[in-house]
């Protein structure tokens, strides 16, 4: 059984209000709030005590979260940048409610096809779908057997867990990965996903 942990990132100043943070913004580091969930995050999987491997997004938010998790488990992080979070094109910054405003159709064409990119942007999510699989395939491979901390985005981790339930696309938006949060999924030797585990938060409590 291989086991990837999927954490999301801490908070960043932008995270509280709900704006949009690609790949193509301004890519922001922790808060203060941020950094201390990752401290929190990283006890916490420290008393899990089964971690082998730390992989993560190159974005700095995450290099950060994953930086603090390493120091406290004295591993080390491995970067693959097909874990970045998607680009948003003209909606980077934005809420949802202001880019409902600006960008209405194409909005609604995002929403309602994995073929559609945002305003301005060229990744659809299909295309991130594909990048994110390819990522899943190789961790499956090389860490037969072992528990993988995936420190990623909204965007990539809410994949990971859509395609382990074999949902439709428009399933992406109907779960919640809230920063600093652990979900679980384990595959085993033929592949096939099991969701353990889904937003867990308790350890910021």
């Amino acid at each position: 059984m291989t086991t990837l942990v999927l954490l999301r990132h801490g908070e960043t100043l932008l995270t509280p209000h709900r704006r949009l943070s690609g790949s193509g913004g301004t890519n922001p580091g922790l808060s203060p709030a941020g950094r201390r969930q990752a401290e929190a995050t990283a006890d916490a999987l420290a008393d899990r005590g089964d971690i082998d491997a730390i992989v993560t997004s190159p974005m700095r938010r995450c290099r950060e979260t994953a930086h603090s998790v390493a120091t406290r488990l004295g591993l080390s992080v491995r970067v693959d940048r097909d874990l970045r979070e998607a680009d948003f094109g003209a909606w980077e910054g934005l809420t949802f409610t202001q880019v409902r405003e600006r960008y209405p159709d194409d909005l609604s064409a995002w929403l309602a096809s994995p073929e559609s990119p945002p305003s301005g942007a060229d990744e659809t999510m299909q295309q991130v779908a594909r990048r994110v699989a390819a990522v899943r395939d190789g961790l499956v491979a090389q860490y037969a057997g072992a528990t993988v901390v995936v420190v990623s985005h909204v965007g990539p981790l809410r994949t990971l867990i859509r395609l382990a339930l074999q949902a439709p696309p428009h399933c992406l938006f109907r779960m919640e990965v809230s920063a600093a949060s652990l979900s679980t999924v384990t595959y085993d030797e033929d592949g096939t996903a099991t969701v353990q585990a889904l937003n867990d938060t308790h350890h910021l409590n």
